[in-house]
Parts: C-alpha cells; sequence; structure tokens
C-alpha cells in the first residue's frame, strides 16, 4: 500500500478550489444564484476527523501496550489495521477535494460582495468547512502514520511486530 503524500493532496486541494473558484464565477455571471453551502457541511467533515483520530489512538495506544508487552495486550489484527488505513487514505482524498470545493467558493464569496449578510454566512460555512477537511487529511495521516509496519516487516510476515496476521 502506498504512502499518502501531502503534494498529492495539496495539488488535489488547490485544483479543485481553482475550479471551484471559476465555477462560481461563470455560474453567477449567467444570472444565478450560487447555492448555498449547508451548515452540516463542517460538521460531518468534523465528525469524520474525530472517528479518524479516535482511531488512530486507539490502534496506537493497542500496538504500545503490545510492545511494551503488557499482561492481557492482545496483537493488532493486520487486515483490520489495512482496512482502518485505507479508510483514512480515502477520507483524506476526498477531504481534500471537497475542502478545495469549499476553498474557491468561500473564495469567490470573499471577492464579491459580503456587504450581503447571507454571503457571509456562507463564507463562514465554507471557510469552517475547509478547516474541518484539513483536520480530515491530519487525522487520516496519523492514523497512516499509526499503522506503519516495523522497519523490515513490509511483506507482512515478521512475528516479532506488534500485529498478527489475519489467517
Amino acid at each position: 500500500m502506498n504512502q499518502l503524500r501531502i503534494g498529492t493532496l495539496a495539488g488535489l486541494f488547490a485544483a479543485a478550489m481553482g475550479l471551484c473558484w471559476a465555477g462560481a464565477g461563470l455560474w453567477e455571471s449567467f444570472g444565478n444564484t450560487p447555492p448555498a453551502v449547508p451548515l452540516f457541511s463542517p460538521v460531518i467533515l468534523g465528525l469524520i476527523a474525530a472517528v479518524l483520530f479516535a482511531t488512530a489512538l486507539s490502534l496506537r495506544s493497542r500496538l504500545r501496550a503490545w510492545r511494551e508487552r503488557r499482561p492481557g495486550a492482545r496483537p493488532v489484527d493486520r487486515l483490520m489495521a489495512a482496512r482502518a488505513v485505507v479508510f483514512g487514505q480515502a477520507s483524506a482524498l476526498v477531504s481534500a477535494l471537497v475542502a478545495g470545493c469549499y476553498g474557491g467558493f468561500g473564495l469567490f464569496l470573499v471577492m464579491e460582495r459580503l456587504d450581503v449578510p447571507n454571503r457571509r454566512d456562507q463564507a463562514i460555512y465554507a471557510g469552517l468547512a475547509v478547516l474541518a477537511g484539513i483536520a480530515v487529511v491530519a487525522a487520516a495521516l496519523f492514523l497512516e502514520r499509526v499503522c506503519r509496519l516495523p522497519e523490515g516487516d513490509d511483506n507482512g510476515e515478521g512475528g516479532n511486530g506488534p500485529m498478527r496476521s489475519a489467517a
């Protein structure tokens, strides 16, 4: 499994931001009112970030207990850890795109008329969604770091690592 690269995520964010900024300007140039930013967008992204962060903390504590050979410590199933990493990577990629879209739309709103209260509220919601998207990316990268295999155990057959095979 390949590691996520921050450059890839930043590129997705920047591309989505530019496209959404231009799309919002084009949408309004045809006389249409731009769609509203849902109030629950930052809330949902924040919940995803919290789930990823809680998963990373749980796995980290279990791995630490196994490494320190604490009584009752159970090994972490490699398949479960791999699934958690895949969920984190998918969440990071999607949230980079979504945060870029909200960032572009928010930039459009900031550059236009902020004297209208509705637009100001929409810009705030978009900014909060960008921050929550960044939190999802950070939590996913942390989860990926926690689930990294020990050195020299790239093929999953070490026996000495804290994760056990799902066989």
